[in-house]
């Protein structure tokens, strides 16, 4: 596979629609204002210094921004952004072409840097702390290790599961930020600039129901956006007013706490299988049919944030706010019992 093929297959997977959303700089990015203000300075220093950023690693729940900010720090540096991600770099070879490539000062930014290769890790090391690539020739004894000097550049690695990095590689990294929930005010803003960008108005209670409902996460604030979008074109003028937010949300089976019914279905299960709990995620996983990866990053930090859900050594359990939501009527005596902190 050609590095150029590698970059474009994650490319094409970013519709130029959703670019038009993303920021540009910093003071366009919303939330996270202390990785916000920690990479300002970082990102001055490096630039009065003629010197490419330190790599950084950024961590968090899917949709928080992490390739977005990929964006901001390319175009705060001036340097040209290189995306792959990590089950893309299937060889050695692979890698190696991608980085030969680079230009001094160019952001290469790896999605899912979790799943790399181990053998495409350890080559990865001397690239990242000296920027040399040890190339094998040959095999046996006739083989022969060719050092290929590159370009200084900076790797922004992207994860959902930091805890699945080897330490080697995470020590490669200088710095590391960690990527928090939205609050829904901070949503709210994001709605009103993308509605701006989409060209499409938005009434003030509807963007606080949106935002709402959003379970904390912009790429979900701007998906909600578009659908209200849609029925506001289809089933009104194209404003989409809080009635056009609500039929949406409706639509969407999002309930008022922005629970879908994947999340609802999770709830339930423990309830009504478990007794509320606790229960292992193998068996979660087999009662749900979603894999345990997904329910680990997809629903569950969602139901942990709302405070429906606990983690115990013994496994998850619901909380009474889970009962209550759901309006089960199972007797909550056995839930005080089993979570003495509820």
């Amino acid at each position: 596979m050609s590095s150029k093929s590698v970059v474009s297959q994650l490319n094409k997977a970013v519709p130029s629609f959703d670019m038009a959303l993303r920021p540009q700089t910093l003071d366009e990015y919303v939330g996270q204002p202390q990785i916000k203000q920690n990479l300002s300075i970082a990102l001055r220093a490096a630039k009065q210094r003629h010197e490419p950023l330190e790599h950084v690693l950024l961590y968090g729940p899917p949709g928080l921004g992490k390739t977005s900010l990929a964006y901001v720090i390319a175009h705060e540096m001036g340097g040209n952004l290189k995306i792959t991600s990590g089950p893309a770099l299937e060889r050695a070879g692979d890698l190696a072409a991608l980085l030969t490539n680079l230009q001094a000062g160019d952001i290469l930014f790896i999605d899912e840097i979790h799943r790399l290769n181990k053998t495409i890790e350890e080559v990865f090391y001397s690239a990242l702390e000296e920027f040399t690539l040890d190339i094998i020739i040959g095999k046996g004894p006739s083989a022969q290790t060719l050092k290929l000097d590159l370009a200084p550049f900076t790797l922004i690695g992207a994860t959902t599961r930091a805890a699945m990095l080897s330490s080697p590689l995470r020590g490669r990294f200088g710095m590391h930020y960690h990527l928090d929930f939205y609050s829904e005010d901070e949503l709210a803003q994001i709605i009103k600039r993308s509605a701006t960008l989409l060209q499409v108005a938005v009434e003030p209670p509807a963007i606080q129901e949106l935002s709402r409902r959003a379970r904390f996460t912009p790429r979900i604030a701007n998906r909600l956006l578009k659908r209200a979008r849609d029925v506001a074109q289809v089933e009104a003028d194209g404003t989409i007013s809080l009635d056009i937010a609500r039929r949406t949300l409706e639509l969407l089976g999002i309930d008022d706490l922005g629970l879908e019914a994947q999340d609802r279905q999770i709830l339930r299960i423990i309830i009504e299988t478990f007794d509320g709990g606790p229960v292992g995620i193998k068996s979660l996983s087999s009662h749900t049919a979603e894999d345990i990866q997904t329910i680990e990053d997809m629903y569950e930090p969602f139901l942990l944030q709302r405070g429906l859900l606990t983690r115990t050594p013994k496994g998850r359990s619901v909380t009474k706010r889970a009962y209550d939501h759901l309006g089960s009527s199972l007797d909550h005596s056995n839930l005080d019992r089993r979570n003495p902190l509820m």
